[in-house]
């Protein structure tokens, strides 16, 4: 290729990324380089425009508060847990939907109803469903005679991080299903009849072929849904609102700026949050790269 040529075409690359890259600093770098600026000042949201710069100080004073450990504890086990039993499950049911079972492609259609349905809807729904007085869960309970009175799943310090777990899981494991689904038919199927051929067992089959060849979907899907699960606002705050037990970073920095008006200490916040989702993005997709290149 005559260097004439390659200028071309990067010239012409970069006049098709130029529209891509004026909408990125339109909504997302000069947002966030403002919002980056006020956590340097002490504005209020009812006058942004009386402010003085503070330094770190507002940095620090959320590193100092203890709710602010008590939002980051809260995400981390949300993420962790959900993220681990969706991808559980959504390898269990890609791996079922990828077989010549009857009604295949109706499943496939029908699994993909939670995931559609938007986060509040589905949150009221089993806000409604977990009623201690009205529910039906709890009526259910209560005639197959496992409770005599309904239970406070919403109410309980102890349940409530559990039920918005079960709710995420019930919500985004069809996101997993479809992301694992997509990596299951990429795998030459030569390779897997040609295991079946030679009497390999079936779960050698999985453990030796299908997951190997299966990383590079899961990591994937492992990232995408992690780096959401740190992102969680709407489900926790349509649950419980600001509930400490249940409270994640966003809601935090979301607390800190609307009902303190603190522009400054809030910006802090939500930095702190674009940090912590940053650091956890750049260590994951270190891992895949890693696991990518020993694969090879």
């Amino acid at each position: 290729m005559s260097a004439k040529l390659e200028r071309s075409q990067r010239r012409a690359a970069w006049i098709f990324l130029l529209p891509l890259i004026v909408a990125m600093l339109a909504v997302a770098v000069w947002p966030l380089g403002r919002t980056f600026f006020f956590g340097f000042t002490d504005a209020y949201l009812d006058d942004p425009s009386f402010y003085a710069l503070v330094g770190f100080d507002n940095f620090l004073e959320i590193l100092r508060d203890p709710d602010w450990w008590t939002a980051v504890k809260n995400t981390f086990v949300f993420a962790v847990v959900s993220v681990a039993i969706e991808t559980l499950l959504g390898l269990v049911i890609a791996l079922l939907l990828n077989e010549a079972i009857p009604g295949r492609g109706i499943l496939r259609a029908a699994i993909l109803i939670p995931w559609a349905i938007p986060v509040v809807v589905s949150t009221k729904i089993w806000d409604w469903m977990l009623n201690d007085q009205f529910g039906v869960i709890n009526h259910m309970l209560i005639a197959l005679g496992l409770t005599t009175k309904g239970i406070a799943w919403t109410a309980d310090s102890s349940l409530i991080m559990g039920v918005a777990i079960f709710i995420d899981v019930w919500m985004t494991t069809p996101f997993m299903v479809l992301l694992i689904l997509a990596g299951l038919q990429t795998i030459p199927a030569d390779l897997i009849e040609a295991a079946e051929i030679d009497d390999v067992p079936a779960w050698k089959r999985l453990w030796s072929i299908t997951l190997p060849l299966l990383r590079p979907a899961i990591g994937v899907a492992v990232l995408f849904r992690t780096l959401d699960a740190l992102r969680m606002f709407d489900l926790s705050y349509v649950l419980a609102g600001s509930n400490r037990d249940i409270m994640t970073v966003s809601i935090y920095a979301r607390d800190r700026l609307i009902n303190w008006q603190e522009l400054g200490v809030g910006s802090a916040a939500s930095t702190w949050v674009f940090l912590l989702v940053a650091f956890v993005a750049i260590v994951l997709i270190g891992v895949l790269r890693i696991d990518r290149a020993a694969g090879r």
